[in-house]
């Protein structure tokens, strides 16, 4: 399992991209994919919503359990991913790609998130 470099993750296993023109992407990581088991509903965070870093904001539902979902800044939602609402497994298909979530107008964020190498040592893989 490789966590893209070019991200940065949180110890609630979400990733951030960059920030580019205010907006950062927010999708779970391969790991957490992995550990939810088939993802079967995602119920994401509307545009227009403030989300807060660390506070829940939505939850992903697979064959195994429910699990909340944690936002790893603090901003306003600009899009959620309809085609995830739609097609829940693309979260366990393409965590990285086509599975990303939302994504956020961020205007705060946390000092504490990881790089890969970081995350990929508190994550164990």
């Amino acid at each position: 399992m490789s966590n893209p470099q070019q991200l940065r993750y949180s110890k609630e296993h979400e990733w951030l991209s960059a920030v580019e023109d205010g907006v950062a992407t927010i999708g779970i990581t391969e790991y957490a994919a992995n550990a939810l088991g088939d993802v079967v509903y995602a119920q994401l965070p509307e545009v227009g919503d403030t989300v807060a870093a660390g506070e829940t904001c939505g939850e992903l539902e697979s064959t195994k359990s429910v699990s909340d979902l944690y936002s790893p800044v603090t901003g306003e939602v600009t899009a959620a991913n309809q085609d995830v609402v739609d097609d829940p497994s693309l979260v366990n298909s393409a965590p990285f790609e086509g599975g990303w979530l939302f994504k956020v107008r961020v205007t705060d964020e946390p000092a504490d998130l990881l790089s890969a190498d970081e995350y990929t040592a508190f994550s164990g893989n």
